[in-house]
């Protein structure tokens, strides 16, 4: 085996969740290390938009969860030595019938019960928010506490100060093994030689299963594709992420009154400025395996989703496509545990499309769990066991 390195608790992943897991746990004194088979963010990380939303979550634990994240990452602003454009400007839901509006008044309802800073926007709001909205849409909704980020610099941004902390960062190093020998440890073979760990932490995203087998672990976690449209902007269209109602419809997989296509493709839309004044045209969701390759299909009917709210934008510059793999679990929450027939293993993956949003507070949670402190927020929600019997698709 040659020459074999011993270290406390490996994080196997280096995207967003990976850093902020080497972030808070190098700051609370843990000895890190982080293994990454590519480049720092080069999957999940580096392929989607940059929100930090409580919008868009149930109310009641999910919403609970994104706003503790979006506290942690307003500290991080001040606390992180590199900049990583953050924004605090709200978000909105546009509606465009009155079901849409009813069950957005449910939402915005419950979302306040739930003590969180939500409010209805008629007509005259929408028109103040964007002159380009289309002139029949009905109203909408916001959330005050909306942030955004830069992604991938917000990911840097953590490892960088956890790497001055003494976390130690692996880059094309891919985990090929993990074994557990006899001693309660682990033996971690890579394809840069082998590494012992007292603890280790599953942060792979959609390759979070892949790594669950080699310790013959099923992990329940399924890669669900999603495409963006980077357009330039010629005119101010909006300065915050607007989403449509039906975004939430086909999230948590309700009916909505569309065509066919964008049904299937799962299309709704998504629009977000960016601070390099471009912006971000989204969304759809398909379990289509580990493909990554931009379907000109499903690119069609983002955009026509888009203009459907925008008309005025019909004549933008596309500047270019991509697409992203969602850690997707079949109740939409996080696997964020401890294993308990493998001492010392821990998971943090399967965030789905929250992933920005719940880097920060998915961060904080493996330390506490770690240093086995009281939790920040409850974490039986989020347990690996709640799926023990759960019908999989």
């Amino acid at each position: 085996m040659g020459n074999v390195q011993h270290r406390d608790v490996v994080v196997i992943g280096g995207g967003i969740i990976g850093a902020a897991i080497a972030y808070y746990g190098s700051k609370a004194g843990l000895d890190i290390t982080i293994l990454e088979k590519n480049e720092l963010a080069s999957g999940t990380s580096s392929r989607c938009d940059g929100n930090i939303l409580a919008i868009d979550k149930d109310p009641g634990f999910d919403s609970q969860m994104s706003l503790k994240s979006q506290q942690l990452v307003h500290s991080l602003n001040t606390e992180l030595e590199i900049p990583f454009e953050y924004r605090n400007p709200g978000s909105i839901l546009v509606c465009e019938n009155d079901a849409e509006m009813e069950a957005a008044k449910k939402w915005v309802s419950s979302q306040q019960e739930a003590g969180l800073d939500f409010k209805m926007l008629d007509r005259d709001d929408l028109r103040n928010e964007s002159k380009y909205f289309a002139d029949d849409l009905y109203g909408g909704l916001e959330c005050k506490t909306d942030s955004t980020v830069n992604p991938y610099m917000l990911t840097y941004s953590m490892f960088y100060s956890a790497e001055k902390q003494g976390a130690k960062i692996h880059i094309n190093t891919e985990v090929k093994n993990v074994t557990t020998n006899g001693s309660g440890q682990f033996i971690i073979e890579t394809d840069k030689g082998t590494f012992t760990a007292n603890k280790v932490v599953n942060a792979s995203g959609v390759w979070a299963p892949k790594i669950g087998e080699m310790l013959d672990l099923d992990i329940p976690i399924f890669p669900r594709k999603g495409q963006l449209i980077v357009a330039s902007r010629q005119q101010p269209v909006g300065l915050r992420k607007v989403m449509e109602f039906g975004y939430l419809i086909s999230k948590f997989g309700g009916e909505r009154t569309v065509d066919p296509f964008t049904e299937k493709y799962g299309v709704a839309l998504v629009f977000e400025p960016t601070e390099s004044q471009n912006f971000l045209i989204g969304s759809s969701r398909q379990f289509a395996g580990f493909d990554t390759r931009v379907d000109h299909e499903v690119t069609k009917y983002i955009a026509k989703r888009a203009v459907r709210f925008y008309p005025k934008i019909v004549d933008m510059t596309v500047i270019r496509t991509y697409a992203g793999l969602r850690p997707w679990t079949e109740d939409h929450l996080p696997i964020i545990s401890q294993v308990e027939h493998i001492p010392g293993f821990y998971i943090a993956a399967g965030h789905e499309g929250d992933g920005i949003s719940l880097a920060a507070v998915t961060g904080k949670l493996v330390e506490e769990m770690i240093n086995e402190k009281e939790t920040c927020i409850p974490i039986e929600p989020l347990q690996l066991r709640r799926f023990k019997g759960m019908v999989t698709n």
